[in-house]
């Protein structure tokens, strides 16, 4: 599904050159659940927009569903990038004026789909997060845990095959954040592939692999895949080792 060989990006100031990427390697498979960690300034959100076909890179080969991007342009990388990622960020991207129904319809418009194809995929999406009763209401009569439900919602109805998740339980509460990481965790097992990036550990632990990411590269020391357990999920002292 996503296949990173080799990328380095760097990032130019003045005279000063910041490597954010130093031959970055990185496969996921369709239907993975992979969390990206790492501290601040690691690279995480420079691979997660490289991994978008938001940012260029200077080096390097970059593979999505089997298409090479590496040498797209932007009119080529804004299709492709349409077609096949869905974005969930971690302060919903909502248009306040615009209920749910017209939230999720936005990119779908965009897209040029036909007013009954477009309606199918919202209702089917609102559906899916549990809010198909809340159509016309505004993102300010819901809670922040509902919003970011309206916000993958939006993100599914373009039937991507792959959602890439920027802290997408950053600004939740405890209670909420696992509501909708348990709305993921469904969403990757009816066959959805995601990539989320966090700092939550505990969260990280309910993907099915952990990647590691410091100074630009992938950690292969703290690389775990969980699904290649017999058991899937870790043992509390597998837990404890990981941490």
């Amino acid at each position: 599904m996503l296949s990173m060989k080799h990328i380095s990006k760097v990032f130019q100031a003045d005279l000063i050159e910041t490597h954010a990427l130093r031959d970055f390697n990185l496969e996921v498979k369709d239907g993975e659940f992979v969390a990206v960690t790492g501290p601040s300034g690691s690279g995480k959100t420079t691979f997660l927009n490289i991994a978008g076909l938001l940012d260029p890179f200077e080096s390097g080969r970059y593979e999505l569903d089997g298409v090479d991007v590496s040498h797209l342009n932007d009119d080529e990388a804004s299709m492709l990038r349409n077609e096949k990622i869905g974005f969930i960020f971690q302060s919903f991207n909502l248009i306040p004026d615009l209920n749910l129904f017209d939230n999720v319809d936005v990119p779908l418009r965009y897209r040029g789909f036909k007013a009954a194809e477009r309606k199918r995929r919202i209702e089917h999406a609102l559906e899916t997060v549990g809010l198909s009763g809340r159509m016309k209401h505004l993102p300010s009569q819901l809670s922040g845990g509902q919003q970011q439900r309206v916000a993958i919602a939006r993100a599914l109805a373009g039937e991507p095959k792959i959602l890439l998740a920027d802290e997408p339980t950053g600004n939740l509460d405890s209670l909420m954040a696992r509501q909708v990481l348990e709305l993921l965790e469904s969403i990757n097992e009816a066959g959805s592939t995601i990539i989320m990036v966090t700092h939550d550990v505990d969260l990280a632990r309910r993907a099915r692999r952990n990647v590691h990411v410091l100074d630009g590269s992938v950690d292969d020391f703290t690389v775990y895949d969980f699904e290649k357990e017999s058991h899937g999920f870790p043992t509390e002292d597998e837990r404890t080792t990981f941490a």
